[in-house]
């Protein structure tokens, strides 16, 4: 029986998250025949002593000197609109920033481009729970509707634009920040809706404009973090009836912490779930 391949992973960002995932690899990595490929980060003064010499990438554009097989962007949705299509030429790519893809354009050449490249463009559910079901309804024409409501400590909430204002005035009561199709929310808070963003990549006979996202900011909740869904699907022509299921998650979150305990492991767990799927969008 031959070995199984060896998979080389790049991450593309050295935040919480990356630096998870980093240790994850280093640690764990062998046991899945995963292999470290590169770390890159907009500071490299954060990788130096943390990151062994041989493996920290200078020049993100240098990344196809790697030769990794599979790149994870845990950075920042503009490294998407730059990198993701040279990425996916070279590897399979895990967008951990999807709120990039709620640019129309960057969403439309990373679907052509995963298709001609052989290559997957991954999405991780992170907490984004059903995603799968949802997305297996949204091929076969029958979701009608997908409302999404993430309710935070404001603390927890990087806004910006008019949502900061808002946001601000949120500290002393339960405020909705946002409600509206989620493509108008992404600019404003491209680091607090990236699982609203993969809803939409779900769902994509909805998505951006059709996936409707609700923010709220709530100080009575420090230490949580609330994801609910509300799905809508065929109505029965006989009896008016109509198919729905909603869904309540509560991840525990350290105090004014935008990622909830849970999502690292969700993370990592995405990460073994990129082994290849050919030219597809995955969700993962």
């Amino acid at each position: 029986m031959s070995e199984k391949r060896l998979r080389k992973i790049g991450i593309v960002g050295y935040g919480h998250i990356g630096a998870y995932l980093v240790d994850k690899i280093l640690e764990e990595g062998p046991r899945y025949h995963l292999q470290l490929a590169f770390v890159w980060n907009r500071s490299l003064g954060k990788l130096e002593g943390r990151v062994a010499p041989h493996l920290i990438l200078r020049q993100l554009s240098e990344f196809h000197k790697c030769a990794a097989d599979l790149i994870v962007e845990v950075a920042h949705p503009c490294i998407t609109k730059e990198y993701g299509e040279r990425f996916l030429a070279a590897a399979d790519f895990m967008v951990g920033s999807p709120t990039g893809l709620a640019d129309h354009d960057t969403e439309i050449k990373l679907r052509e481009k995963a298709k001609h490249s052989g290559h997957t463009l991954y999405i991780p559910s992170g907490a984004f729970w059903g995603g799968e079901d949802i997305q297996k309804m949204s091929d076969r024409g029958t979701l009608k509707g997908l409302r999404v409501t993430m309710t935070k400590h404001p603390n927890s909430f990087l806004v910006e634009g008019p949502l900061a204002e808002r946001n601000q005035q949120a500290l002393h009561g339960r405020t909705v920040l946002y409600e509206g199709p989620v493509r108008g929310l992404c600019p404003w808070a491209p680091n607090n809706v990236n699982t609203m963003a993969a809803a939409c990549m779900a769902a994509h006979t909805l998505g951006f404009d059709g996936v409707i996202g609700v923010l709220v900011a709530d100080p009575t909740i420090p230490d949580w973090h609330y994801v609910d869904i509300e799905v809508t699907g065929p109505t029965n022509e006989k009896t008016g009836q109509v198919f729905t299921v909603q869904t309540s998650r509560r991840n525990p979150a350290a105090p004014s912490s935008v990622t909830g305990s849970a999502t690292f492991m969700s993370f990592w767990s995405s990460v073994l779930a990129c082994s290849g799927h050919g030219g597809k969008i995955c969700l993962c």
